[in-house]
């Protein structure tokens, strides 16, 4: 039997001497070197007791080896579970609990912290990565023996990816092989990646976006990428003649924009410039055109989903859409308590049906059932809207979900922590626009009764609690929060309220 996924990452890996990864060094890795240590990782996986199914946690910085670890998984027919580097130990006892991995890695400096908090239940093997291939698990692996790749089919389970909602828990996305499989295929055929291709790669591996869109459509096409550890614009720029395309958030091109050296001739040889993960502001849109001739192709994914919809390659991408279905994905707007069918032009909820959609969250049927439709349509919470041309705008959110930075924080989970504080009574988290990071993350607050708590000693106090992109970057002070004649609190006027806190900071 063949390995569904592994199989169609791995088809230019008998091309050894081809070029997959260049570092910011000029350090180069061939498609033979990755897939060398992906075999003996795979191997070691296997010895050490991960069997089809099992999970493995890996909350390491990003690095080729951290790439490599993905395909292994993959290879041995495991689950990845890949975990944003932000989180607080606080935050991880919690996934580490609800997915119970067989194998773990964490950072060097981490391994004895996330030994000691999977000890407690014991959970799992951990082993440790770091940036330049330090760490216990290469070292564990270098004399693995090498084995053929796990069968595997298009339903099994690939990798589970934790996304945000509104209340309670993160919630485990399950993602097939055949999820990413065909999405990654549809996106090389749709963007026109071919093995002539180098990706500037800034991006972080940790979510859909770097790991699944990025790194997966480079290795369909047998293209190659420099493999940045982060976004920085002179970096970037330096790179960016040895690039025919960029993928980014839109945070890089707003940092891109300030930089003197972004010309029409420093781009005139780039191919593709994309953005996803928040909302492209329009007028980020044009300012870039204006720039360099080039229109950034914006387009809609989420975690549950891949990539749903996509401005054309060929044709007009219009800013402030997310464009058309991509091939094989069906979309719809519908009235979210009927789930009636809306006509065009008209503003319901985006509803999503198709290859690239998620399995079901991990151990939520009920939730799994609530977000489906019987027609298999995914309810994606997204206000949108499709107009005359077919072209898709997202409008809002029926959720208040919080992007910042191409990162989903939900308030919930920030309330809970700040009403932990002393001096604090109640608080309610909201997302208002933000010049950087399309949201900011902004905390109202009523004290508590003869409480003198200020913002500094909650941003203090959320520190060792919340990754940096969750802790709000303002915290106000309220008497009382506005409510409905249902007691419910209305974050719709806190948005309006509060909505030019950082169009005034950054004027």
């Amino acid at each position: 039997m063949s390995n569904h996924l592994y199989d169609a990452l791995a088809r230019h890996a008998s091309d050894r001497r081809r070029p997959l990864i260049e570092l910011a060094d000029g350090t180069r890795v061939s498609y033979g070197e990755m897939f060398d240590l992906v075999a003996r990782l795979a191997s070691h996986l296997i010895r050490a007791g991960v069997v089809p199914g099992d999970r493995v946690a890996v909350q390491v910085e990003k690095s080729w080896q951290n790439l490599a670890l993905y395909l292994a998984c993959v290879h041995a027919g495991a689950v990845f579970l890949p975990l944003n580097t932000a989180y607080q130990l606080a935050e991880l006892e919690y996934f580490i609990g609800d997915a119970q991995p067989s194998f773990i890695v964490a950072r060097p400096e981490s391994l004895d912290a996330m030994r000691q908090l999977c000890g407690k239940g014991g959970k799992g093997i951990v082993e440790s990565l770091g940036t330049d291939g330090d760490g216990t698990l290469l070292q564990a692996a270098k004399d693995a023996p090498i084995l053929p790749a796990v069968a595997r089919g298009p339903d099994d389970l690939a990798a589970i990816l934790y996304t945000s909602g509104t209340t309670g828990r993160s919630k485990g996305a399950m993602l097939t092989h055949a999820n990413l499989r065909s999405n990654g295929e549809v996106l090389m055929d749709y963007w026109r990646f071919t093995e002539k291709d180098v990706l500037l790669h800034a991006l972080p591996i940790f979510h859909t976006h770097g790991l699944f869109v990025a790194c997966d459509v480079i290795l369909l096409a047998g293209a190659s990428m420099i493999f940045l550890p982060r976004f920085e614009a002179d970096q970037c720029m330096s790179l960016l003649p040895k690039a025919t395309s960029m993928m980014a958030v839109p945070t890089f091109y707003v940092r891109l924009l300030e930089h003197p050296g972004l010309t029409r001739e420093a781009t005139k040889h780039i191919r593709l410039f994309t953005s996803g993960s928040a909302p492209l502001l329009a007028e980020t849109h044009r300012a870039f055109a204006e720039r360099t001739g080039h229109a950034i192709l914006e387009r809609y994914g989420m975690t549950e989903t891949n990539m749903n919809t996509s401005n054309p390659y060929d044709g007009d991408r219009i800013p402030g859409t997310v464009g058309f279905p991509l091939p094989g994905v069906e979309v719809r707007v519908a009235d979210a308590e009927t789930g009636r069918v809306l006509p065009r032009g008209e503003v319901g909820v985006l509803e999503v049906r198709g290859p690239n959609v998620f399995s079901g969250y991990w151990r939520m049927p009920d939730k799994t059932k609530a977000e489906f439709r019987a027609d298999g349509f995914f309810i994606t919470g997204d206000v949108s809207k499709i107009d005359d041309r077919g072209y898709v705008h997202i409008v809002g959110r029926a959720k208040d979900l919080v992007i910042t930075g191409g990162y989903n924080v939900y308030p919930k989970e920030v309330e809970t922590e700040l009403d932990a504080i002393a001096g604090v009574q109640e608080s309610a988290v909201i997302g208002v626009p933000h010049p950087d990071f399309g949201e900011g993350v902004t905390a109202v607050v009523v004290r508590s009764p003869g409480a003198k708590v200020t913002e500094a000693e909650i941003v203090a106090a959320l520190s060792e609690r919340l990754a940096k992109f969750k802790q709000p970057k303002r915290v106000f002070f309220v008497d009382e929060l506005p409510r409905n004649t249902m007691g419910k609190v209305q974050k719709n006027v806190l948005r309006e309220t509060y909505a030019q806190t950082y169009a005034r900071a950054a004027g």
